[in-house]
């Protein structure tokens, strides 16, 4: 006959996700490395805060997209917020 499952739940515990490694070794440009540098920290924060991280990222993104290379200066080509 088949065993039952133990009833002790730390013996049932999930198991943790494998994560990626979160390398931008190959990422040239600072604005998007910048951005990108929350992700390493994911494994360690609530899921329930993953939303936040997410957007965050999205919106420094977006903003390293909207910068002017040539600026020199990345400060100096963000989009304002009151942008459409």
């Amino acid at each position: 006959m088949t065993e039952l499952s133990p009833t002790d739940e730390s013996a049932a515990a999930q198991p943790s996700p494998d994560w990626p490694l979160g390398s931008q070794a190959d990422v040239m440009d600072p604005l998007v490395k910048q951005a990108l540098a929350p992700l390493d920290g994911m494994p360690g924060i609530p899921v329930a805060d993953h939303e936040e991280v997410y957007n965050a990222l999205h919106d420094n993104l977006r903003a390293a997209l909207d910068t002017d290379p040539s600026s020199g200066d990345p400060a100096i080509n963000r989009p304002s917020d009151g942008g459409a």
